[in-house]
């Protein structure tokens, strides 16, 4: 083995992997059998993060960074003079061993530029997990980014080897893909979609029948989304992502600010912000939509289409609609408590719980955790005391962003709110 080629490779193909944030591992469990290497437990793997924050948890790589497609907002489109290379499957396969070995790594992100066609790319990726579980009995995580237009067999494969699947859709809107990707197809990206969910489900079926059935992508299938590299709105990115949370049974999706690496005036240009503080925000709503009872309807809007940038979706959505509060603390439902700006869904549990042996006061919601900056605006409790004052929205914001900080805030000013623009979690 020529150690310099491989460490040159891997410099490469670790570095072109950075632009994908969709490798979170957690939701798999797969235990060590055999005295086989690792595991994946029920829990996640350790995470590390880079300086922006993005996940750099697995061995993250791509297998070959060569590619067929010429989509402007990649780093590895064939037009790109960038320097090329291309892992053996044996490498990764070793490389993989070898990191978890010295205990760098819990287990692996491998993703891929298409070369020759989808289906040549994908069985490459599914030879390297097979190897991995078969021959190396290796049980730790395994992440395998499905190559749109892959045929389903491959993708059944897939499935029965790695803990995940995902195929990232890149832009959040046809119109926005055709504009940047043209050789693309919406539904070369659904099509690999929709054969993980209906393995999913068939073989969770069989295996309520037949328990040797073996566990298909047992953390489930993510997609991706570039954000700011077209002119979609935040209602049209989180419509977006409601119809394939809903429709293809999505474990996350996820929203990557786009890097400027093209001239091109299709796209920002060089030397553009990343849409860090977008990107957060939409990740915020992303979390309403799935864990708090909200749809996108209440959180976007033909007349408000993008999420402030000054303030969180909740709170947003709270100002907007004043006179659904204050709320009483000590008799509101599950579902009235978690939308109080301020307390999260750990929170909301704990409330109801302790409120079946007493009434509660300020005293006792400060120290259930909740963000009284923000909450004791909205509520009600057992206290005399109480904020609720006639207050218009805007008094209310004003008063709220003096006692808050964020790591954002150097991100806006006030001079934010005169335009349409847009910005873990106790929200």
């Amino acid at each position: 083995m020529n150690f310099d080629r491989i460490k040159e490779k891997l410099n490469i193909l670790a570095d072109a992997a950075k632009y994908d944030v969709s490798c979170s591992s957690s939701g798999s469990k797969r235990a060590n059998k055999n005295k086989g290497l690792g595991d994946s437990s029920g829990m996640g793997i350790c995470h590390s993060y880079t300086e922006d924050g993005r996940c750099v948890s697995l061995l993250k790589i791509l297998l070959t960074n060569h590619c067929i497609f010429d989509c402007a907002y990649c780093v590895t489109r064939k037009s790109n003079d960038i320097k090329r290379a291309a892992f053996k499957v044996q490498e990764v396969v070793d490389l993989t061993i070898n990191f978890y070995r010295r205990n760098y790594i819990e287990g692996l992100f491998l993703s891929s530029g298409i070369f020759k066609n989808a289906d040549y790319t994908m069985e490459r990726l599914v030879a390297v997990a097979k190897k991995l579980r078969e021959e190396e009995n290796f049980n730790g995580y395994i992440h395998l980014k499905s190559i749109p237009g892959a045929s389903d067999e491959l993708m059944r494969e897939a499935g029965l080897y790695a803990d995940r699947l995902s195929v990232n859709i890149e832009i959040p809107t046809v119109s926005g893909l055709k504009l940047l990707a043209p050789d693309k197809k919406r539904e070369d990206f659904i099509k690999p979609m929709l054969k993980v969910k209906n393995e999913i489900i068939q073989y969770k079926s069989e295996k309520k029948i037949i328990k040797s059935t073996p566990v298909y992508a047992p953390a489930g299938q993510s997609t991706q989304m570039i954000i700011g590299a077209t002119g979609e709105t935040d209602a049209q990115i989180m419509y977006t992502s409601a119809h394939f949370y809903k429709n293809f049974h999505m474990k996350r999706v996820y929203y990557s600010g786009y890097i400027p690496i093209s001239y091109d005036d299709r796209l920002p240009s060089i030397g553009t912000e990343v849409p860090m503080l977008r990107e957060n925000r939409l990740y915020q709503a992303d979390w309403l939509l799935r864990f708090y009872g909200f749809d996108v309807k209440e959180l976007l809007t033909k007349e408000h289409p993008n999420l402030d940038a000054d303030i969180d979706p909740k709170l947003s959505w709270a100002l907007r609609n004043l006179e659904k509060f204050p709320v009483n603390i000590n008799k509101a439902s599950k579902h009235v408590l978690a939308r109080i700006p301020g307390v999260g869904m750990r929170s909301v549990h704990k409330i109801i719980q302790a409120r079946k042996y007493r009434n509660l006061n300020w005293e006792h919601l400060k120290n259930i955790g909740i963000a009284m900056n923000r909450a004791k605006y909205f509520i009600t409790c057992d206290s005399k005391d109480f904020e609720t004052k006639d207050r218009t929205p805007g008094q209310l914001k004003s008063l709220i962003m003096q006692e808050s900080t964020s790591k954002f805030r150097k991100a806006y000013s006030n001079q934010l709110n005169l335009f349409d623009t847009q910005t873990p979690l106790v929200i």
